[in-house]
């Protein structure tokens, strides 16, 4: 770990390695000895066996003729004998008067000045330099006292630097009581004393062992740290400057006194404690610790190299690095320090310690952050493309060892914590670090491996900790359960011929035909792995060329079919893993099938340990409480215009396409997105900037997110569920329309003008529909604005709406015929076909997401299967014909590719029109949509087609029809009609659609 920057001097707390420029005054001295007066009562009170010297001290102490050579020579000697010894039978006795002299450091430190700073460490000095032993152990006790009421003040105190000529001869038992005195004060006590100790070990250093340092530095601060030495068996002598110390033995105080008021001082290195200090301490204990990295791990300091380890519970904690095992000091509350005499930052494990096992671990604080400049950069620009490679948990490898990188968005937060089943769902010890102003918290935890349980632990800026999973989980437990899992793919693809070629034509130019598919009732039960061995193979045999998948995305109500999405990033655990979900999608490219998903970037629920007030305030969701709260769905509204708001939600789009290999989204509620006043009544929305009604926001929004995944992904597309007239929503990005707005960027949308039109017709009795013609016809006045799908979805077959077969009026059998006229007109019209589940066999139920579709109705023992049997028969064939014929879907998007024949036969219910391919090769679609049988019906045809062919006709015997067929080819005749040089005369059958191609 890299140490803290020193100071520069004129920031208002400095750095333990200060200097200190000049020396304090008699009357300073005097002001400090009055106040230290109990703290030395109390040292002289624990020296029981120098008593009567500890008195001479205190007499000595009004002499202004001890110098600070004195001072220097009691401190070296201090930390010499220390080196050597450290009594055990005082530690009790210490850690009381610690303990009170920790009580006075609180108070006293707010306060404390550089005068007072100044005046405590002279006093400190002169009662050192007593010849004394009990003299000595009074002052170095009252220095320790009064160094913790300096605390970050005494750092800066001016003062001089002890004189040239340091005695290396003071007594050891002074040295001793020091140690015994300082064992359990706190980290800022320790920086203090820390100063007058170095100063003299640098002024008058002498000869010492590897052993000899860390008693030093246990010295200047608290006695304990000095467990942290190395448990060696040979130890060599440290190199040390000895000069000063042979000119300065004990007996020549005088002398040192009148060598230090003419000789300045050398620049020294003043030793730290290692000790976590009490306002780290209490913001790691409270989760608000913005940057635990600075504190916790190895950091170089001035006389070694300081550990700091946090493991609440554990019983010890060892440093081990080689062949060096160091036992770091129980500070109490987890905390666990020491220093040692190393000049860098070694190669280093924990042995850490619990009741009943021991783990060696690595030190989760001595990395160095796995995200770069590049990647925040990224992120507050809202440019990340790739985001999930950058958030989340993930198994990596980081300076060369094994663990999981774990990174949140989470701006507002105090401080956020990782808890999981690594720790038993208690993060204390796992605090994440704030990198700089991204608003990104990120932790590398070694030895946390895929599987593990985990969820972030978040203080809002109120103090209250929230628990929530990860915004960009890759893989969660299973509902209701709501945890994240850490995950890795590995999954092989074997869809390579796929990709390579569904970008050779664009989904408005080629076929396509989609089956909408609710996973988890499909066949309820049924993993991705079991769906992978029959879902390819039933869509393949009924000739779709897509299957769209509804909401695969994680949510924690199955009643909401996936809309209301919690885990943005994980396929939904119900069925298996992310992998499993790969192997899905992979087999049914493997049979030649594309993979649509449903994508919902309109809204989220309020669940409170999902993306709601993710970190104590509005993050996803607007800020505005009128603008987040969906007015429809009881659900909350991303924020469109915020940039990392809209980079999840594009980097989202990407996952799902480049992670799964998804060949497309359908996008959901576009329309709830587009406007300010959706389902809002005035007064409870704002204009835009321009006093209009369209939110600009979500505008940018779906064109970038359209444009990025175009550009990332060639051959997906992109479809709107997008219910009004909105301009362009088909239309390049940047195109503009008669409106000023670019176009939306998608590649199709679904046509929901023809799908409640035709659906409305169809539910009217025949004798009725006359008066509901245009709404079979009026689809075409707007069929090439944009490039359409015509969907029959899941919408359309719940909540009282009927199935398909049931819209029908009528007998059953009228009723399977009026569907499978419906679905011969709806396969012939220009645009894409979308058909749900359970529709394409006329199932009579409203599908149940408890139960889906009625599959015993194509049970060879039920009466009545064949004519469900004939229904999904029909369907097969359609998409045959369909993709066998260009004509029925190259020129979807163009006027060129349609031309009425008879649009106006209100009385007769018919409509026929002609579909046309690039080479003008036509197929003839002619829908009969009353309950009678039309003989000799005469039609106007192009005279360049010598004979048509029957290709479809709904009304044949295997689909359960009348089987009123032309099984021959039928001629033009040179009668015009219907405004065309030529007609033919067929015989229309009851409720059915005929198409025609030439023969």
């Amino acid at each position: 770990m890299t140490p803290r920057p020193e100071s520069s001097g004129s920031r208002p707390k400095g750095t333990a390695g200060e200097k200190i420029p000049e020396q304090p005054t008699a009357a300073q001295q005097k002001s400090a000895a009055k106040k230290t007066a109990v703290p030395k009562q109390a040292a002289a009170k624990k020296a029981a066996p120098a008593k009567a010297t500890a008195k001479k001290a205190a007499a000595a102490k009004t002499t202004v003729g001890k110098t600070v050579a004195k001072k220097a020579a009691a401190k070296k000697a201090a930390a010499e004998k220390t080196a050597v010894e450290l009594p055990a039978a005082g530690t009790a006795t210490a850690k009381k008067a610690a303990a009170k002299k920790t009580a006075v450091k609180k108070s006293a430190a707010k306060k404390a000045t550089t005068v007072k700073a100044t005046a405590a460490k002279t006093t400190a000095v002169k009662a050192a330099s007593s010849t004394s032993t009990a003299a000595e152990t009074v002052a170095g006790k009252a220095a320790a006292a009064k160094s913790p009421a300096a605390k970050n003040t005494a750092k800066k105190a001016p003062a001089k630097k002890a004189g040239t000529a340091k005695s290396a001869a003071a007594t050891t038992t002074a040295a001793e009581a020091v140690a015994k005195k300082a064992t359990p004060a706190k980290a800022t006590a320790k920086k203090a004393a820390a100063k007058k100790t170095a100063t003299a070990k640098k002024t008058a250093p002498a000869t010492s062992t590897v052993a000899e340092s860390p008693a030093k530095k246990t010295t200047a601060g608290k006695a304990p740290a000095g467990k942290a030495v190395a448990k060696r068996g040979a130890v060599k002598k440290a190199p040390a400057r000895r000069a000063a110390a042979r000119k300065a033995p004990a007996g020549q105080a005088p002398a040192l006194e009148a060598a230090s008021a003419q000789v300045v001082p050398p620049e020294v290195e003043v030793a730290v404690s290692p000790a976590v200090d009490a306002a780290d301490r209490e913001r790691l204990l409270g989760g608000t610790h913005h940057d635990p990295h600075s504190v916790l791990g190895a950091h170089p300091v001035p006389g070694g190299i300081a550990f700091r380890a946090f493991r609440p519970y554990a019983l010890s904690v060892t440093v081990v690095a080689g062949e060096l095992r160091a036992e770091l000091h129980d500070d109490g509350e987890g905390f666990f320090s020491g220093l040692l005499p190393l000049r860098e930052v070694p190669a280093y494990r924990l042995v850490v310690e619990y009741e009943g096992t021991v783990l060696e671990t690595e030190d989760a604080y001595r990395f160095l952050p796995t995200l770069g400049d590049l990647d925040l950069h990224l992120i507050g620009e809202g440019r990340h493309e790739e985001l999930w490679t950058a958030l989340g948990a993930h198994p990596m490898t980081h300076e060369g060892v094994t663990g999981t990188r774990f990174a949140v968005w989470a701006p507002n937060a105090r401080g956020v914590r990782v808890a999981g089943t690594f720790n038993f769902w208690d993060g204390t010890g796992h605090v994440m670090r704030s990198l700089g102003s991204s608003g990104v918290w990120e932790l590398f935890l070694p030895d946390v491996g895929e599987g593990e349980l985990y969820k972030f632990e978040i203080t809002r800026p109120d103090g209250s900790r929230t628990l929530r999973a990860d915004p960009l989980a890759r893989r969660t437990e299973v509902p209701p359960a709501t945890s994240s899992v850490i995950t890795s793919s590995a999954y092989e693809w074997g869809d390579a011929e796929w990709l390579a070629r569904r970008a050779e034509a664009p989904a408005h130019e080629a076929p396509f035909s989609v089956y909408e598919v609710h996973l988890a009732s499909w066949r309820p039960g049924l993993t991705y792995r079991q769906l992978a061995e029959q879902l390819p193979g039933y869509v393949k045999n009924l000739g779709f060329t897509h299957v769209e998948l509804m909401p695969v995305a994680e949510h924690p109500f199955g009643g909401s079919w996936g809309y209301q999405v919690t885990g943005f990033y994980a396929p939904t655990a119900r069925l298996g893993t992310p992998d499993d979900f790969r192997y899905l999608v992979d087999k049914l490219h493997q049979a030649g099938i594309g993979v649509l998903m449903d994508w919902v970037p309109a809204h989220f629920p309020r669940d409170a340990w999902a993306l709601a007030e993710f970190d104590g305030r509005p993050l996803y969701e607007h800020e505005d409480p009128l603008r987040a709260a969906h007015p429809d769905w009881g659900t909350l509204e991303f924020d469109f215009g915020r940039n990392e708001v809209r980079n999840f939600l594009v980097a989202n789009a990407v996952y799902w396409c480049e992670e799964f290999h998804i060949d497309g989204l359908r996008v959901d509620a576009v329309a709830s997105m587009l406007y300010l006043d959706y389902s809002r009544e005035p007064g409870q929305w704002t204009p835009n900037e321009h006093g209009g009604r369209e939110n600009l926001d979500a505008v940018a929004f779906l064109q970038e997110m359209n444009a990025t995944v175009y550009r990332r992904v060639p051959g997906v597309v992109t479809i709107a569920e997008e219910s009004t007239a909105w301009d362009g929503v088909t239309r390049a990005t940047h195109h503009k329309g008669p409106s000023g707005f670019g176009g939306l960027g998608f590649g199709l949308k679904w046509n929901m003008g023809w799908m409640h039109d035709s659906l409305q017709y169809m539910s009217h009795e025949p004798v009725h529909r006359k008066y509901h013609h245009g709404e079979m016809t009026f689809s075409m006045v707007y069929a090439y604005s944009e490039n359409y799908v015509l969907p029959i979805s899941h919408d359309e077959v719940v909540h009282g709406k009927r199935s398909l077969v049931s819209k029908m009026p009528g007998d059953w059998w009228q009723q399977r015929a009026g569907v499978r006229a419906y679905l011969g007109f709806m396969w012939a019209h220009p645009g894409k076909q979308l058909l749900f589940m359970g529709q394409e066999f006329a199932q009579g139920a409203e599908w149940s997401e408890a139960h889906g579709p009625d599959w015993w109705l194509l049970d060879p023992g039920y009466g009545a299967e064949p004519d469900h049997r004939g229904v999904r028969d029909l369907v097969r064939d359609l998409n045959t014909v369909y993709r066998a014929t260009p004509a029925l879907w190259r020129l979807d998007t163009d006027p060129a590719g349609f031309e009425w024949i008879v649009g106006d036969a209100a009385d007769d219910n018919v409509l026929a029109f002609l579909r046309l391919d690039p080479e003008g090769i036509p197929v003839l679609a002619v829908s009969n949509f009353a309950p009678v049988t039309r003989q000799d019906y005469r039609l106007g045809v192009p005279e360049d087609v010598p004979a048509w062919h029957e290709a479809v006709n709904t009304d044949a015997a295997r689909y359960g029809g009348s089987d009123v067929t032309h099984p021959d080819p039928v001629k033009p005749e040179p009668q015009p009609w219907h405004g065309r040089p030529a007609s033919i005369r067929l015989t229309l059958p009851p409720l059915a659609t005929v198409w025609l191609r030439p023969a």
